[in-house]
């Protein structure tokens, strides 16, 4: 059985038994649980078994996946001539820490121009900027790689026009952004809720850009304005450091950056973890 458990919350109550056995009675039971360094479980802070062999594990870390062993022992006992028998049944669990991929957007845009020449495409695309970022400053959110290109478009029944292709993206960490986490533990929730209040802003904000073009009343449009549904948005999703993605190792937990398995590592906030056979722990963060 696979099972994922998010960073610093405790895994769902695992039980020594199946549906099967769970409907029998069952004389003398003995449960012993094995951990993933291979030594019997005993309870501590961390760690609670019940007397019925039920097991869950408390504020659970990327170092506490891998393989969880119970063995169940219990007894037969023929009523004729009390022979008892020992009856022994192994339950795997193998549990994996995961965590919410840190949410970035990145957005295209599109601005009517008078000329692929000249100062005012800059201007524009350096106001641009400095708006966006204003309006999602308090959520501590930032643009950033934005960049632009002019180019000729031929537009039916309206000739060539010169537009300005801008793309940029929003990430959620800006300058003193761990001061949003108020010291949680799980910040990627935080921070995956400003980046969504932040593309929803930016939309908003390119939304009135298209209404005001339709409803200017004086009919004067600027020479530069934003092209109607021109805007463009697609989520790009980063795993922290000891994360990674795997659809065909965690298909049930396809859209989770799940603890490096053993033999792999994540240095970085790509979204796969890399080869290196020397990495004996789950959620590596280096080759060593």
């Amino acid at each position: 059985v696979k099972l994922y458990v998010k960073l610093h919350h405790n895994s769902p109550i695992l039980a020594c038994m199946d549906f099967k056995r769970a409907k029998k009675e069952i004389v003398d039971p003995t449960y012993i649980w094995i951990g993933p360094n291979e030594k019997p479980l005993t309870g501590n802070n961390r760690i609670n078994i019940t007397k019925t062999g039920k097991l869950m594990v408390k504020d659970f870390l990327e170092a506490l996946s891998g393989l969880y062993t119970c063995t169940l022992s219990s007894k037969t006992v023929k009523a004729e001539t009390q022979e008892e028998t020992i009856v022994k049944q192994r339950y795997d669990f193998m549990i994996f820490a995961y965590r919410e991929p840190d949410y970035s957007y990145q957005m295209a845009v599109r601005f009517t121009t008078k000329s692929c020449e000249g100062k005012y495409n800059d201007l524009l695309f350096r106001v641009l900027k400095k708006i966006l970022d204003n309006l999602i400053s308090d959520l501590s959110c930032h643009v950033i790689e934005p960049s632009y290109k002019c180019h000729f478009v031929k537009i039916p029944k309206h000739g060539l026009k010169h537009e300005l292709f801008i793309a940029f993206q929003v990430n959620p960490f800006a300058p003193g952004w761990k001061g949003a986490c108020n010291d949680s533990t799980d910040c990627e929730d935080i921070t995956n809720h400003n980046i969504l209040q932040a593309r929803d802003r930016i939309e908003e904000f390119f939304r009135s850009q298209a209404y005001i073009y339709y409803h200017d009343f004086n009919k004067t449009i600027p020479a530069m304005h934003f092209v109607d549904h021109s805007f463009q948005v697609v989520r790009m999703d980063s795993c922290r450091p000891g994360f990674g993605k795997n659809e065909g190792l965690h298909s049930n937990c396809a859209s989770c950056c799940v603890a490096c398995s053993p033999g792999t590592f994540s240095p970085d906030v790509d979204v796969t973890c890399q080869n290196c056979v020397s990495v004996r722990i789950y959620g590596a963060k280096s080759c060593t």
